[in-house]
């Protein structure tokens, strides 16, 4: 039976990558975003694995009728992947209490939202896989980033107890923090920013950016049946 996978921002970045090494590997692919014509063009280039739904994620009334399409067309979801998110930069005493919220509501608050949408019926199923993305933020302090950061902090936080609440029900719960990854976000911080740059190098041990494909590939060990023993 073909595995029914739901990644949230996966019209770009680590989000398409995560797409593209289901899909290749015969996961039937749903990717849920904003922007449909991103998300129909993304679909085009996945292949016949590939479906999307649009949805503004930031609207949590949406979420359970999302959820309920996705089941009515596919029966079930087995595996969902968190990765929909934005970034803030400015300094922390500049960022307003909107702009905060905002941050909260659009990287935690709605992954958990949909997660506990997806949980009930995977809970039914029997069976589950959850995957968050995080970020080396919450692991260390970053300057002028303390929406990000918090918003990740509280996804790792969240993994952790969901973890230990649906994994007895067959629902196993993971997160990666992603270091420094190449993508368009990043290339813009970076690329305009030489000094910035030369210290984000300096503090990744490869000495390079990583590959959205290498967060892929992780997610991909995370979601299969090879890692059925961690949570």
């Amino acid at each position: 039976m073909k595995k029914i996978a739901v990644v949230t921002g996966g019209a770009s970045g680590i989000g398409l990558a995560i797409a593209r090494k289901f899909t290749s590997n015969g996961l039937q692919t749903i990717l849920v975003g904003r922007d449909k014509a991103r998300l129909k063009e993304a679909c085009s280039g996945l292949g016949n694995h590939s479906d999307f739904f649009v949805c503004d994620l930031s609207n949590l009334n949406e979420i359970p009728g999302l959820v309920q399409e996705i089941i009515d067309k596919y029966g079930r979801i087995d595996i969902l992947v968190n990765n929909a998110g934005i970034h803030l930069k400015k300094a922390m005493t500049k960022v307003t209490d909107e702009e905060f919220q905002k941050v909260i509501l659009i990287n935690q608050t709605s992954a958990f939202s949909l997660t506990r949408s997806v949980a009930r019926f995977m809970i039914e199923q029997g069976s589950g896989c959850v995957l968050n993305i995080s970020s080396m933020a919450s692991i260390y302090g970053i300057p002028n980033v303390v929406a990000y950061t918090a918003s990740k902090s509280a996804v790792e936080g969240m993994t952790r107890a969901m973890a230990v609440e649906l994994s007895p029900v067959g629902i196993r719960v993971n997160c990666i923090a992603p270091g420094f990854i190449r993508t368009n976000m990043s290339s813009l911080a970076l690329d305009n920013d030489p000094e910035r740059k030369k210290k984000v190098l300096s503090r990744t041990p490869m000495g390079r950016l990583g590959k959205p494909e290498e967060v892929a590939n992780a997610a991909y060990f995370l979601v299969s049946d090879e890692a059925s023993f961690i949570t």
